[in-house]
């Protein structure tokens, strides 16, 4: 090799290691995630009297208007019953970020994990101070934990006029979107946390697996393009999902961006704020939705610090683009291979069930109805049954009547159901009466519906040659060889 060609080959590598370091420099190096972290600080500071998913706007409101310490407090309007709405903020940093909640009146989950985090972020003399300093320094974090209170106190998605506030960003007819907008307008933030619930059913792809948190960065138009505002959105995201995947891997999915003209989240993006979507869905054996509290803390407070070391920027679209779309594939509860008659025809089918939440008595009771039968191959269940070999037994009203439904224990309860009684007769109940048993309880209604059938009854036996194996009772599934188990969602009928 002569002396112009080595030359030139020193150059090629020095301008090759330039070029790499100046990439490294650029996209900077994946940080590393410690989720231990993020979990003492939320065992430390969780809101203890909070333990439910529904509360009303006056159980809660005190941890928003009687903070004290570093949060400024100020109520920024009032709701279409005149509640007031409140805003929270907090630090001095350059960075403004905006997080709101509750925007539908049924949709709590993100606020518990608020109330946990304005918990952590007064905190003192914990062994957090380097993480709460740089937010302090970093950011300044304004929250509307609360926009809809007269939702909250109805436990409704809508507003008191009925309307959808996150339908309402451009016609402004309410005047909780009236707020938010001129709460995003005045602020003009950098970064927005827009935190909802979703259904229970989704799944994170075509998958057996609950979608416990969804994500999305919203589009801003028809296009669906991405300019820089959205992709901060975009990599925030990939850092909220590692978090999960550390702790809840493949509970993650990501909704479809199809531009939403009336929506808050599309429109914030597009007047210029990355906006972060977060849903609450479902988790096995989670109903008041206590674990989803949780990651809704780790990933918020990891956004959070990402977004004031500026850490995100490391992150590649395609990670964003890798997290699986949601699909609705979870029923309740799915009977697989379960053989039906049907005057002189036997056939074999898969029957999902879902309950449905009825509120009373500022709670709620479930009603268990059959969602699809068929093939549901393409279905799973939060309980799955394998019934081959079983068929279809009606259950039976015990004939004694008893004076209340406090008079039958848990262990009474399945003791009947063993012996092929489905329900009980009470004398006296309240209106709407709710209670916590693994049994029919009937008061007015003389006969239990059986019907198998889309939409039809969820109350009969599965036996196999002739004995009673499991009682299905308001969808719930019960092996009459278990031992009494609490948590069922009843009201006597």
């Amino acid at each position: 090799m002569n002396k112009d060609s080595s030359i030139k080959l020193l150059l090629g590598v020095f301008l090759f290691i330039l070029q790499l370091t100046v990439s490294c420099e650029q996209k900077g190096t994946i940080p590393d995630i410690d989720v231990t972290v993020l979990e003492s600080a939320y065992e430390k500071y969780i809101e203890k009297s909070v333990q439910a998913r529904r509360f009303k706007n006056a159980d809660v409101i005190h941890l928003v208007k009687d903070r004290k310490g570093d949060f400024e407090v100020e109520e920024i309007g009032k709701s279409v019953k005149g509640k007031a709405i409140y805003q929270m903020t907090l630090g001095n940093g350059p960075t403004k970020v905006l997080l709101w909640s509750q925007m539908h009146g049924n949709e709590a989950t993100a606020t518990m994990a608020l109330f946990d985090l304005f918990n952590f972020l007064e905190g003192k003399d914990d062994g957090f101070e380097d993480l709460r300093t740089k937010l302090k320094e970093k950011l300044t974090l304004r929250f509307i934990p609360m926009l809809n209170p007269d939702g909250m106190d109805q436990w409704i998605r809508r507003n008191a006029l009925d309307i959808d506030l996150n339908r309402d960003a451009a016609k402004l007819t309410s005047p909780e979107a009236v707020i938010l907008k001129n709460a995003r307008d005045s602020f003009d933030p950098h970064f927005g946390f827009n935190l909802h619930d979703q259904n229970i059913y989704y799944t994170a792809g075509e998958t057996a697996t609950p979608a416990a948190i969804s994500v999305l960065a919203p589009a801003y138009n028809y296009e669906t393009e991405v300019n820089d505002i959205r992709k901060r959105a975009m990599q925030v995201i990939v850092g909220m999902n590692r978090v999960i995947q550390e702790v809840a891997p493949g509970h993650v999915g990501k909704y479809d961006d199809a531009f939403e003209p009336r929506a808050f989240g599309d429109n914030i993006q597009k007047w210029g704020t990355s906006t972060i979507l977060i849903e609450s869905g479902g988790y096995p054996n989670d109903p008041e939705k206590q674990y989803i509290r949780k990651l809704n803390f780790m990933i918020i407070l990891h956004a959070l610090q990402e977004i004031a070391d500026q850490s995100y920027e490391s992150y590649s679209l395609d990670d964003y683009y890798g997290i699986p779309d949601n699909s609705t594939r979870l029923m309740d509860l799915v009977l697989r291979n379960l053989t039906i008659k049907r005057d002189d025809l036997q056939y074999e089918i898969d029957l999902g069930i879902r309950q449905r939440e009825v509120d009373a008595h500022d709670s709620y009771f479930v009603n268990g109805a059959i969602e699809d039968l068929g093939d549901l191959s393409i279905f799973y269940g939060f309980d799955e049954l394998d019934a081959s070999g079983m068929e279809i037994v009606e259950g039976k009203i015990y004939e004694k009547t008893f004076e209340r439904i406090s008079d039958v224990s848990p262990e009474n309860a399945m003791e009947l159901l063993k012996e092929g009684f489905i329900a009980v007769k009470v004398k006296e109940a309240l209106e709407r009466e709710l209670y916590d048993l693994p049994i029919l309880a009937l008061n007015k209604s003389t006969s239990i519906p059986f019907d198998i059938r889309t939409g039809g009854s969820t109350n009969f036996y599965l036996a196999q040659r002739g004995e009673l194996k499991y009682a299905i009772v308001n969808g719930y599934l019960i092996s009459l060889n278990a031992q009494p188990k609490i948590g069922y969602k009843q009201r006597v009928i």
